[in-house]
């Protein structure tokens, strides 16, 4: 290849790049197929499985980076989990708001098969619930658990030694079972988290905590049921959510639709998931009590 041809090659991967950077808030992992040359566009951030801290620090970074960028006039949450951590559905839950409130951005949530629990509490963060007739949503509670143990340890001939100071320093030692104090403990933990689940609901949905708390049984409800209840606003595919939400937003005809790029594929991305793959079996037995937003 000619110097010249060596040269126009460089300078077309630096435009891309440069258009790229641009456009997408500098976000290196962005599609090349989601650049938007000009036409206002819709962003899309996936929420998939059980809901973790990894994926917190993902979609509030998407939301902040798609929040600033001028050209994107509104984020489409496609939603298909279970919910997940408390902690973690709820720090999404307040970057949804906050971008809404302070970046005034429309964001919408589109329920795919399951937006139960933590998935449903960060939708309701959202301008409008869309979910397909057939969808599952709700399931508004808490739950703790995690695996006792201390059978197999008396099995093995093993004992676990803990020395502690403080009644409640050892709650929930997964060697014996738990005391009356501790299960009174565990328990008004659980209560506090679950009326702060209501009320960020009831914030979302414009509705009184007493509305949702009726409602906050656990259960949940289809698409069809979801709506008279007041839990999601359209019944309707996420293609619905998108057309509609491009005409809210003044975007006429099909819309550029601009979604992150995973930065993994093939073989290569398979490996480097592995770990998240496959259980460590050795981890099993070093797990400490968990709080979940989880529909199971």
């Amino acid at each position: 290849m000619s110097v010249l041809g060596l040269a126009t090659m460089a300078m077309g991967i630096f435009f891309v790049s440069a258009m790229k950077t641009l456009l997408m808030g500098a976000d290196p992992n962005a599609e090349m197929g989601s650049l938007d040359f000009g036409r206002h566009a819709i962003a899309v951030i996936d929420i998939d499985g059980v809901i973790t801290d990894a994926d917190t620090e993902r979609v509030n970074k998407e939301l902040e980076e798609y929040g600033d960028n001028s050209s994107v006039k509104a984020i489409l949450l496609h939603i298909e989990s279970p919910g997940g951590g408390a902690a973690a559905s709820q720090e999404i839950y307040h970057e949804v708001m906050r971008v809404r409130t302070k970046k005034h951005k429309e964001i919408v949530a589109s329920v795919e098969s399951v937006g139960a629990s933590g998935a449903y509490y960060i939708a309701s963060a959202c301008d409008k619930i869309y979910a397909n007739p057939a969808s599952v949503v709700g399931s508004i509670g808490v739950i703790m658990e995690w695996t006792n143990y201390g059978e197999l340890l008396q099995w093995a001939k093993l004992s676990h030694v803990t020395i502690s100071h403080g009644a409640l320093k050892d709650a929930g030692d997964p060697t014996r079972p738990m005391t009356p104090q501790e299960q009174a403990y565990f328990q008004s933990l659980v209560d506090n988290m679950y009326g702060q689940f209501v009320h960020d609901v009831a914030v979302g949905r414009h509705m009184t905590d007493a509305q949702i708390t009726q409602l906050a049984t656990g259960q949940v409800w289809t698409g069809e049921e979801a709506q008279p209840l007041g839990l999601i606003d359209v019944q309707g595919g996420f293609r619905q959510a998108l057309m509609d939400t491009a005409r809210k937003v003044g975007i006429k005809g099909e819309p550029t639709v601009i979604r992150p790029s995973t930065g993994r594929s093939g073989l290569l991305g398979v490996l480097q998931d592995a770990d998240g793959l496959f259980s460590n079996p050795g981890q099993m037995l070093d797990r400490s009590p968990g709080f979940y937003f989880l529909w199971k």
